[in-house]
């Protein structure tokens, strides 16, 4: 393995890494345009020069391999002199849009002019004039004049989307991005282009001059769309002038590296899957139907009454069933575990419920399970097999269930309508727990709101085994609670509370019962999250098979 020294800092990589590539090992950032780690490598913006002893010309620190020996400079007066020429070219024609451009705050241009810029322009000759406001896809915005031609986004289309949209076009300083004849910009992960853009070329239409990204806060979180479980970062408002106009506090969601994950990217059905959280149909306080109607009620009447008639269906002897969901966390489900075997006598607990058409997959991230936590409910002990979800409403439509708890689902979504209805028909008491509005819920007894997975703590264990923390990154909307707090709360009505104050103090307890979350603690966990313990070689193949390296 080759060993150079960059700014006077000794290192060994392995062969075949590239100058710049060593200067981040060491912490050393060298500016950059074109470069991506997720993409080829070209060569093209030339920001990245460096000087290298023996070598008569400046380098491409991202192009350049490494030798052993190799001594580098990335701070020299002449690299940062070619540096700024390199800039002055790149801005000749670039407009000044700054006061109006979104990526203003997070722009590549505006960091390094400020910091190596060629302050006193020598550009006499009016700016190139090109096409402004281009809408791309559904979610793509250009402004080929901010444009500066890294050409990340058509390698992002050709290389990990595949499906080669975008192309340049022209020569010189005519050069342009844009879309090639009869396409459109609208593949599953067209948005990832606005995210790996260094300038303010391609912009996001949902979240274009709604808010400055200084007034944004960010969260780290995991996406909820799917089992893949990729990791993002949720950005919230807290400019009160934005967004006025839709009540929205979240503004966009990002994905965040993970290479055991989803790499550098997110589809675009998870990153637009948001809206619901401060959507209209938010449920906000309980509810209880009363003479055909719903009334919202306070927490403690409506736990009251549930309460009551959990004591009297115990007392007839009237079967009580329980159908979890695969949204919640393990930290809910194993609450939801606890409280179902203690206090209803209930053991067996189906959560699945298949849509009644296949959901969209392929071979990248997007996955046809589209529930986070498939894989930690089947470690917690729940059914996964859809069949005991359809045994269950056979029991509901036999009469043999006076009370049932649903979470979450829309039971309409995975069974016919008539199905549903005369099932539910015969279940005295219903006591469904959401955070949205659905067409099940119609049906209810009552409707308690839970928090969704942006507004709480807890773990989800994505299809691999790796387990992951989700954050809350909102202040809960209304009354809206933890599913594990609804029942601890409910659970002291009916003689001895549940033992837990946070979802730290669920997981510590599940950690330590569950032989698969061995060892694991949110401190563990981190922002990468930690591979569930894995005791048989079959499951380790088919956790290998999926695409995550696991070591013997």
């Amino acid at each position: 393995m080759p060993t150079l020294t960059i700014d006077g800092k000794e290192i060994t990589v392995p062969k075949g890494t590239t100058v710049i590539q060593a200067a981040e090992q060491l912490g050393i950032e060298i500016p950059r345009y074109c470069y991506h780690p997720g993409l080829s490598i070209v060569g093209q913006c030339r920001i990245c020069l460096v000087e290298i002893e023996k070598m008569p010309k400046l380098q491409v620190a991202c192009y350049t391999p490494v030798m052993d020996g190799m001594v580098v400079q990335t701070q020299s007066d002449t690299a940062m002199a070619a540096r700024r020429q390199v800039l002055e070219f790149l801005l000749i024609n670039h407009p000044i849009d700054c006061p109006v451009c979104d990526q203003a705050g997070e722009c590549w241009l505006q960091e390094y002019y400020m910091e190596f810029g060629l302050y006193d322009s020598r550009m006499t000759e009016d700016k190139v004039k090109k096409n402004k406001v281009v809408p791309l896809g559904p979610h793509v915005m250009l402004d080929s004049e901010r444009c500066i031609l890294c050409s990340r986004c058509v390698r992002f289309c050709d290389e990990i989307g595949k499906t080669h949209e975008l192309g340049i076009f022209n020569r010189g300083d005519h050069a342009e991005l844009t879309l090639y004849p009869g396409m459109t910009l609208d593949n599953p992960y067209a948005a990832n282009v606005v995210d790996i853009c260094p300038v303010g070329a391609l912009t996001e239409r949902d979240f274009r001059f709604h808010v400055r990204v200084w007034y944004l806060e960010e969260t780290k979180s995991i996406c909820p769309g799917c089992s893949t479980g990729c990791n993002i970062t949720i950005y919230k408002s807290n400019d009160k002038r934005s967004y006025k106009n839709e009540g929205r506090r979240l503004a966009r969601l990002k994905p965040r590296e993970n290479l055991d994950v989803n790499e550098y990217w997110m589809c675009d059905f998870g990153r637009y899957g948001f809206l619901h959280i401060e959507d209209e149909t938010r449920i906000e306080t309980p509810r209880v139907r009363t003479n055909g109607a719903f009334q919202n009620v306070g927490w403690d009447e409506a736990l009251d009454e549930i309460a009551t008639a959990l004591g009297d269906a115990k007392a007839a002897g009237k079967g009580i069933a329980v159908l979890g969901s695969p949204q919640m966390t393990n930290e809910d489900l194993f609450a939801l575990k606890r409280f179902a075997g203690k206090f209803l006598g209930v053991e067996s607990i189906p959560v699945r419920v298949d849509p009644l058409e296949k959901p969209y997959s392929d071979d990248f991230l997007i996955r046809e399970d589209k529930n986070p936590n498939s894989k930690g409910a089947e470690l917690l002990g729940f059914s996964t097999s859809p069949k005991d979800t359809a045994a269950l409403l056979k029991s509901c439509s036999d009469g043999k269930v006076a009370i049932l708890f649903l979470f979450h689902h829309d039971l309409f979504s995975g069974f016919a309508k008539d199905v549903v209805k005369k099932a539910l028909a015969k279940v005295g008491t219903i006591i469904q727990i959401a955070s949205n509005e659905n067409a099940t819920g119609k049906l209810a007894t009552y409707i308690l709101p839970a928090c969704t997975y942006a507004e709480k703590d807890g773990t989800f264990t994505n299809y691999a085994g790796r387990v992951q923390k989700i954050n809350p990154a909102l202040e809960t909307i209304g009354e809206s609670r933890p599913e594990w707090q609804i029942l601890r709360n409910l659970s002291r009505r009916l003689g001895q509370a549940l033992p837990y104050f946070e979802a730290e103090d669920i997981f510590r307890e599940l950690s330590r019962e569950l032989p698969a979350f061995a060892g694991m603690s949110y401190a563990k966990i981190g922002d990468g999250g930690m591979m569930q313990q894995l005791n048989d070689k079959e499951d380790k193949k088919h956790v290998a098979a999926e695409g995550t390296v696991v070591a013997e």
